[in-house]
């Protein structure tokens, strides 16, 4: 349907209206195409003729239908345009009183002007964990969303807060930040969350003054970074401050202040910590009192200041720094009160008296002189001279304020800069979370450089948000699969580039800041000059200051004075060289640090200060204020574009600050600068309205026909329906999961449905009227067919009744009543006579039975006597028994763990002896892998050798041949070859006998090695150290060996050149002259090879000389080595001198293994006289543990009795000494070996001598251990005997138990038989209808059975009570508590025996008169139940389980203690069970605790397990079919769709998941009173829970939600009748919320209906109640909004209840549970325990 076709009569439009923006018209008459006027109605009843444009048809914007009115999404309207939001957000604030409002991804806040309840930690938790689109709008509902995708999708986000001085941004930003803090504790003991929360109120008293908008208005703009570590905890935060407005701190326009801080401070002046600052009050100083008042009305300054050093405290940083803020504030307070005077033409000065000078100075330790003289002068430097120039009394004041500014701007980054530091907690950052508080788009009537900023700023936030936007939109397009279309949205590109582009105006600007002689209007000058061409830049007409930028949100005019000036930021040289000179350094560090340095130290980019220093060198290198504010925003820019934003438009609904007063004209201008409007247009443009196929069968299924909802595809049904009832294709899509609609479109379904809705209330009008009246007429005729029956039977009456008559009925009366009489006289005599002998026959039965059993019960006492009398003698004796054998045990046990370390310390000595011998064979592996190699590299050499020989054999055959002349060359070399091969074959017998030799040193070794411990240890290190000196000779011998192959190669080089000769010479004869010459040359390298050989023979010489010497260095003296090297060093290069040198080395070698021999010998006569003693400790440890272990075996036969070997007590005392001086003979042995060890490295004298001295030591101490063996062998013998009579004695014990045993057995025997049949006894006589024969009977069977029996009966009566061991105690706890599963059979039949079994065990305790095992079982079995809940905290049954059985044990003490006030209840033989000896209330108390942390942690785990299922059931499910509340919802409720459960709660889910409570809890025997007051807190939860949701859910506060609440209340209430659990009381616990959904359906109109909610709604308190009432939606045409009158009516009858002003109900609140006593009936004496429990250890007393 095309939209012109909506434009019908009593549809509703908006016209323009000057005072009120937009205003509301009714259509009188259908519009038709063509038609040049609209006629209207407006609401005053007055006609309107709006004029139409025929060629354009525009007409006004429709207005939606009431029930899309009020919405919590402005995207839910089917028409979006301008007047829609501004009404809706009218509607919503002044009726509703609700400031939070969706637009898209946009929150808009207005400002309410008051506080109001809906920001506690309440509030917090009911927003946590939920949807964005399932709450009402809220700022917490903005933070949430943001925590969730942070966690969810592990990406930064952001949350953008801007809007007008006063909107609330700040307010907003600290909402948010609070729930952060909130929801995410960190648990640590930093508190980062407080100090995050403390840094707001430094930053506001500092960065926050009064203005003529907002009391509490920020002058900076500031990004907070939140740090969360992975487990989405905050870990720190980081601030980033923008454009700090410093001229506030000098000058404030009229009814504004400075910053608080400065206020602040002023009140606290008489305060001792502020004496030494010399304040004064607020308005005796200049920079304070420039605005007039310096109070704000309800803000005390001084509590501020509390505040205020409260938190930097709490922030860490300490006093000191705390006084140097103050100090720095107060000097800048005492510099704006310095007074500058004219002195002359252009000239000022300050006059030195001048007390606020001095104590500026004082107080920043600066020089006077220099202060005033540069505040009055200012140095000139020109090219040739530099002079001072007088400045004029406007220039000194312009310098002071300068100063005063750059203090504040420096003293502000320098705290903020702290305050990060102290932000910063160790450990790595995983996500953040920004939360930015910027100014809005500003306009006023003078705009300056600093609005000129804040819209710069706002241009590029604009142009990002409007990219999301777009983003967004396009995805939900891609997600449904929907054709997208490119949709025009508005692009502020261009005026970003006309302030930012190259030559734009920041860059004309910064390039006249750069000229000293530049001007504001020279810089006017050049903006008209470059952008005069731009459509965007205007100059006014009547102004030539001022210029025009066209900015997103409107025209704004800029007066130029002041840009430069503000641009550059420039303060004098001369005055920063005098505070750089200042000797406070808090101060002077202001001015020396550098402003680049500083900004990359921080995180973000601070608009600080520009840098002091004007030098005029280095002016075009100084950054300007514009330079750094775009560089800083583009840093900002991509912080936001690498997040995922959030925005919050805060809006200022007046300029009064008035509560809940809204000016159109004021929020509109706002809708437009913030980008409301703009994201309305873009929805606008495509499909804004969107329904999922759900909400629209739900909606619309009114529309359908029969065949259409019989379909079960309910997709397929909607496009049938859709497709009939709008034809045109365009104006709807479908998507896969949504249906898209143009503008209009549901405000037309919505008349269709309202017409369809109208028709059938007419029918229903119709026949309901048709019935009343039927029935009226009905009863009208009934009522005069009775008359006229009574008027007809009143004649008859009167005929027919005669005295006759009468007569004859009463003599009737008196017949009857004589024979009525002798009847029952009959009866009653019948009856007395069958009594009379019943009662005589039964009383003489009773009284036979009475003395029978009087005599049984005299039989078993006098048995019980004699029986207790032996159990008590037999327990006597057992104790004495089991005592003894305990002590024998643990003094053997004792004894054996000394031997078994005795044991490990010599498997440790052989362990260190199998390492050596391993090393050992290491080595000789190692030593056996380079014998390889040395074999193979000789068998290298033989091949080489033999190819080398052939190739000679060959070279020589063909000399010979070829020439003659060459042979005696020949034969000389041939002579040679044969004295190298000599020499090499000698060479090669020589290496190979030093190979033997050290082969046999090596055997030899390994037999050593075999047989030493430690003190070989060091021998073989010496030998490896010889061994090396060895394999470096031969190595050396191999490298001579190689230069000797490299000769034979050079002349086998030789052979081959001769070869190639003598061919060329056979070839060409011409050339045997130069052959003449080659010869001579050989014959040279033949002199030259003798050469060689006569050098390397003198270098073997020297070489020899050195291995001889370090072979035999130590050995033999130094003539002897001199004998062994060769003389004549001249021929050693000749064969018979190499053979002497190898004889001379065979000969060093020799006398080496002489040595070596002699060191062996003396080293085998130790290592000998070791092993025997080695050998020896053996022995004694074998023999130690053979009778050790002869002990060990005795042992298992001694346990039964240990009375008789006292006398064996002697020997363990001798034991001990033996073990002990084993113990000290091992240590000492290894103080020798060590000994040994390191005297053997040093002399060998020395060790020969320590060695026998040594082993005469151990030939004293064998025959000391000889002597302890021979003890030893005694009392071994003496243990035999002993052992022979016990073994005697426990074979007599052991037929006396047997003879026990069977007589016990016997006794089991009678006893049960006895049980059985008292069982059948009791049974029988339990059944009163066969009375006296069957007695009769089984008493004759009775006293047969007795009679048959040969051996007497002895009844056995048990006492209630089990007996453990206290070794038992943990297999008890373990069986009884720790292993005992909830689900068992055991537990079904009887479940609370756990708690019976342990109690009889207590009795048990108690009545031994133990104290220490009573309370051992007392705190074993609370630490084990403790264990059990710790364990199994979130499972269901068994902390129902145990809180059954915990609360019986704790009745059990109480009925069982003897105290009277429990023992009312009891039966005679419970009385007599009490406990005798013990008072267990302290353990009482302890159990009671115990009980509560059960109750309370079931509760938590029952109330997690229902909460989920709590909103979906009571609030959302409709469980009245065919009454749907379902509405058209908005972009957060759409976006969110995709993050639904599929599971799914109705009211039946509650009930269900109840009644598992319900039977879990009766199946574990639970007491009534603690299901009562369980069920009662269950639903205390679900109607806190669902009333809390109505508050905060705008869209559940409508009539028919109201009857589907009283519905489910309803089925709760059955419930509890079903379960019989009416006594509980838990149905009053839902009357709050059954009067919010009586207050949903009542009528709200008159004052008779406000009386009537006043009256009964007595559980709501008045808050919630009016939040209701303005919370009220109407979901059809038919019902009304709740007039705000109405709302004020009820307040005023509200005033005089007095109650809680809380909005939400706690669900955390906790009724005080109690346990009352209930005494048990069961008899103890008649439990038994299973044996599925495994508890076979306890005995039944």
């Amino acid at each position: 349907m095309a939209l012109s076709e909506l434009y019908t009569k009593y549809n509703r439009v908006w016209i323009p209206d000057d005072q009120h923006v937009w205003k509301s018209a009714e259509i009188t008459k259908d519009f038709r195409s063509g038609d040049g006027v609209l006629e209207l109605l407006l609401e005053d009843g007055t006609k309107h003729l709006h004029p139409v444009d025929p060629s354009k048809t525009k007409l006004p914007p429709l207005r939606n239908p009431d029930i899309l009115v009020g919405e919590n999404d402005l995207t839910a309207l089917s028409y979006l345009h301008e007047p829609a939001v501004l009404h809706n957000l009218k509607v919503r604030f002044v009726e509703s009183r609700i400031i939070y409002t969706y637009c898209g991804i946009i929150l808009v806040a207005v400002n309410p002007y008051k506080q109001l309840p809906i920001y506690g930690d309440a509030i917090i938790h009911a927003y946590s964990g939920q949807n964005m689109g399932d709450m009402d709008p809220h700022i917490f509902a903005v933070a949430e969303e943001a925590y969730k995708q942070m966690a969810r999708n592990h990406k930064n986000q952001s949350i953008i807060v801007s809007g007008e001085s006063g909107a609330g941004k700040t307010v907003s930003a600290r909402y948010a930040m609070r729930y952060f803090a909130v929801v995410s504790k960190s648990g640590s003991k930093t508190r980062v969350e407080d100090k995050v929360l403390a840094s707001n109120p430094i930053t506001e008293a500092i960065g926050n003054a009064k203005t003529t908008r907002n009391d509490n208005s920020s002058r900076f703009g500031k990004y907070t970074e939140i740090s969360f570590d992975r487990k989405y905890r905050i870990i720190g935060a980081n601030m980033r401050t923008y454009l700090l407005e410093k001229s506030r701190v000098v000058f404030q326009a009229e009814n504004e202040r400075n910053y608080h801080i400065f206020y602040q401070m002023c009140s606290c002046a008489d305060s001792a910590e502020f004496k030494t600052l010399r304040l004064l009050s607020a308005d005796e100083f200049r920079y304070t009192s420039m605005g007039g008042d310096v109070t704000i009305e309800g803000v005390d300054d001084k509590k501020d200041m509390e505040e205020t050093r409260r938190t930097f405290s709490l922030l860490g940083l300490k006093e000191d720094f705390q006084s140097d803020v103050f100090k720095v504030l107060a000097a800048i307070l005492h510099l704006g009160n310095v007074e500058i005077k004219i002195s002359g033409d252009d000239r000022s000065s300050v006059p030195p008296s001048d007390p606020h000078l001095a104590t500026f100075c004082d107080l920043l330790s600066v020089g006077a002189a220099e202060l005033v003289r540069w505040l009055c002068n200012r140095r000139i430097v020109l090219a040739a001279e530099t002079f001072v120039k007088p400045v004029p009394k406007e220039r000194a004041v312009a310098a002071r304020d300068a100063l005063a500014k750059q203090i504040y701007a420096h003293l502000f980054d320098c705290i903020i800069t702290r305050i990060n530091t102290a932000l910063q907690v160790p450990g790595k950052q995983h996500a953040f979370i920004g939360v930015l508080d910027i100014y809005g788009f500003e306009t006023f009537d003078i705009n300056s450089f600093e609005q000129f900023c804040i819209n710069y700023a706002n241009e590029k936030l604009q142009q990002q948000f409007n990219l999301h936007v777009f983003k967004l939109e396009q995805e939900e397009y891609m997600k449904e699969d929907i054709p997208w279309t490119l949709i025009d949205f508005y692009d502020n590109q261009p005026v970003i580039d006309l302030i930012e582009a190259k030559m734009g105006v920041l860059d004309l600007l910064d390039e006249e800041c750069l000229f000293p002689q530049g001007t504001d209007q020279s810089w006017l000058q050049k903006l008209s000059n470059y952008l005069e061409a731009n459509p965007l830049f205007e100059k006014p007409r009547l102004s030539n200051e001022a210029f025009v930028i066209q900015h997103f949100a409107d025209k704004v005019e800029y007066q130029c004075r002041g840009f430069l000036e503000k641009n550059r930021d420039a303060l004098y040289e001369e005055l920063v060289d005098t505070m750089r000179a200042s000797k406070f350094s808090f101060l002077a560090n202001f001015f020396f640090q550098d402003v680049e340095q500083s900004t990359a130290n921080s995180k973000g980019v601070k608009v600080k200060a520009a840098r002091p220093s004007v030098k005029p060198a280095n002016k075009q290198l100084r950054t300007s204020v514009g330079d750094k504010f775009r560089s800083s925003l583009s840093l900002l820019m991509e912080t936001l574009n690498a997040t995922t934003p959030h925005y919050v438009r805060c809006i200022k609904p007046n300029d009064e600050k008035l509560p809940f007063e809204y000016d159109s004209g004021r929020v509109v201008q706002q809708l437009r600068a913030c980008g409301v409007l703009e994201t309305i247009r873009i929805s606008a443009q495509s499909y804004p309205s969107r329904w999922t196929y759900i909400e629209f069968y739900s909606r619309y299924s009114i529309l359908m026909s029969h065949v259409e909802s019989d379909l079960s595809d309910k997709k397929q049904t909607c496009k049938d329906v859709l497709q009939r009832l709008i034809q045109d294709p365009n104006q709807y899509k479908f998507g896969r999961t949504k249906i898209f609609f143009r503008a209009g479109q549901v405000a037309y379904l919505e008349k269709l449905r309202l017409d369809r809705l109208r028709g059938a209330c007419v029918t229903i009008q119709k026949h309901v009227r048709g019935w009343s009246r039927r029935r009226k007429y009905l009863r009208i005729r009934e009522a005069a067919i009775i008359l006229q029956q009574y008027v007809r039977g009143k004649r008859t009456v009167r005929k027919t009744v005669t005295a006759e008559a009468l007569k004859r009925g009463w003599a009737v009366v008196v017949i009857q009543r004589h024979w009525r009489g002798y009847r029952m006289r009959q009866i009653y005599k019948a009856v007395r006579l069958a009594s009379t002998t019943i009662q005589a026959f039964t009383r003489g039965w009773m009284a036979r039975k009475r003395y029978k059993k009087m005599m049984e019960e005299h039989k078993v006492v006098v048995l019980q006597k004699y029986a207790k009398a032996w159990l008590a003698r037999r327990r006597f004796q057992t104790m004495r028994r089991l005592v003894l054998n305990v002590q024998l045990s643990f003094r053997v046990q004792k004894l054996k763990k000394k031997t078994e370390e005795q044991s490990k310390e010599t498997r440790g000595l052989m362990e260190r002896l199998t390492s050596l011998a391993s090393t050992h064979c290491q080595t000789v592996e190692k030593l056996h892998s380079q014998e390889a190699q040395l074999e193979k590299l000789t068998n290298l050499k033989a091949s080489l050798e033999a190819r080398e020989k052939k190739t000679r054999e060959e070279a020589n055959l063909t000399i010979n041949q070829l020439q003659k002349q060459v042979e005696a060359l020949n034969l000389e070399r041939q002579n040679l070859e044969k004295k190298l091969d000599a020499s090499i074959k000698e060479a090669k017998e020589s290496f190979d006998q030093v190979k033997r030799s050290l082969l046999e040193e090596k055997e030899n070794e390994t037999r050593l090695r075999k047989i030493a411990e430690n003190s070989i240890e060091i021998q073989r290190q010496d030998h490896e150290k010889e061994v090396e000196t060895l394999r470096e000779e031969i190595k050396r011998l191999k490298e001579d060996r190689v230069s000797l192959k490299r000769r034979i190669e050079d002349g086998a080089q030789v052979n081959s050149d001769l070869q190639e000769q003598v061919i060329q010479l056979t070839k060409h004869v011409k050339v045997i002259p130069e052959l003449r010459r080659d010869l001579n040359s050989l014959q040279n390298q033949r002199d030259n090879l003798d050469r060689k050989m006569r050098e390397q023979s003198e270098q073997t010489r020297a070489k020899t000389k050195e291995i001889i010497r370090q072979l035999l260095g130590g050995v033999v003296d130094e003539e002897k080595i001199l004998g062994l090297t060769p003389e004549g060093s001249e021929k050693i290069y000749e064969e018979d001198d190499l053979q002497e040198v190898f004889e001379g080395l065979q000969k060093a070698t020799r006398l080496l293994e002489n040595h070596q021999r002699e060191q062996r010998e003396t080293y085998q006569s130790q290592m000998e006289g070791l092993t025997l003693k080695v050998d020896h400790l053996q022995n004694e440890n074998g023999k130690l543990q053979n009778l050790f272990q002869e002990k060990s075996n005795i042992n298992a036969d001694i346990r039964r009795e240990v009375s008789r070997l006292s006398s064996e007590n002697a020997v363990l005392p001798e034991l001990k000494l033996q073990v002990s001086e084993l113990q000290r003979q091992k240590q000492e042995l290894e103080a020798v070996v060590k000994e040994q060890g390191s005297e053997l490295a040093e002399k060998n004298k020395e060790i020969t001598n320590v060695l026998h001295r040594r082993i005469t030591e151990e030939s004293s101490q064998r025959r000391h251990f000889e002597e302890r063996a021979k003890e030893l062998e005694e009392t071994r013998e003496e243990l035999r005997g002993r052992i022979k009579e016990l073994e005697e004695e426990n074979e007599h014990l052991k037929r006396q138990q047997l003879m026990e045993g069977e007589g016990k057995r016997k006794l089991r025997e009678e006893t049960s038989q006895l049980t059985a049949d008292n069982m059948e006894l009791e049974e029988q006589l339990d059944q009163k209808d066969r009375w006296i024969k069957k007695l009769q009977s089984q008493i004759k069977s009775l006293e047969m059975s007795q009679k048959t029996k040969q051996t007497p009966v002895l009844p056995k009566e048990y006492l209630g009570m089990l007996e453990y061991k206290r070794e038992d105690e943990a297999r008890l706890i373990q069986n009884i508590i720790i292993d005992l599963k909830p689900k068992g059979v055991v537990v079904s039949v009887i479940p609370t025996l756990p708690a019976f079994i342990l109690f009889m065990c207590v009795r048990h305790a108690d009545y031994l008169n133990d104290d220490n095992k009573l309370k051992s079982l007392m705190n074993a079995v609370i630490q084990g139940v403790k264990k059990v809940i710790m364990a199994h905290h979130k499972n269901l049954e068994t902390l129902s389980f145990w809180l059954s059985n915990t609360y019986q044990l704790l009745n059990c003490l109480k009925q069982y203690s003897g105290e009277e006030e429990f023992l009312k209840q009891s039966t005679p033989r419970q009385k007599k069970n009490c406990l005798q000896n013990f008072d267990l209330s302290e353990h009482r108390l302890i159990l009671s605790d115990l009980a509560i942390h059960i109750y309370h942690r079931l509760i938590s785990v029952m109330q997690k397990m229902l909460a989920p299922a709590i909103v979906p059931g009571m609030l959302e499910h409709e469980s009245l079919q065919g009454i749907s509340s379902m509405k058209p919802t908005g972009f957060r409720k759409r976006s969110n769709s995709m993050y639904k459960d599929s599971e799914t709660y109705t009211i039946s889910s509650i009930l269900q998941q109840l009644s598992v409570f319900h039977s879990a809890m009766s199946h574990h025997g639970m007491e009534q009173s603690l299901v009562n007051q369980a069920v009662k807190q269950l639903f205390f939860l679900v109607g806190a829970t669902t009333l809390n949701h109505i508050m905060l859910r705008k869209d559940m506060c409508s009539c028919r939600k109201g009857m589907q609440i009283r519905c489910n209340i309803s089925y709760l209430e059955e419930w509890l009748k079903e379960n019989e659990l009416q006594s509980s009381r838990a149905i009053d616990t839902l009357r709050p919320l059954a009067q919010a959904a009586w207050l949903l359906q009542v009528n709200k109109s008159t004052d008779e209906d406000a009386k009537e909610i006043t009256e009964r709604c007595t559980e709501l308190n008045p808050v919630q109640i009016v939040k209701i009432l303005n919370s009220y939606t109407p979901i059809d045409d038919f019902e009304k909004r709740v007039a705000s009158s109405f709302v004020r009516k009820v307040q005023s009858f509200l005033q005089e209840y007095k109650g809680s002003s809380q909005l939400m109900l706690d669900t955390e609140y906790r009724f005080q549970v109690t346990f009352p006593f209930c005494p048990s009936s069961t008899a103890l004496e008649s439990l038994q325990v299973p044996s599925s429990l495994h508890l076979d250890f306890l005995t039944r007393i």
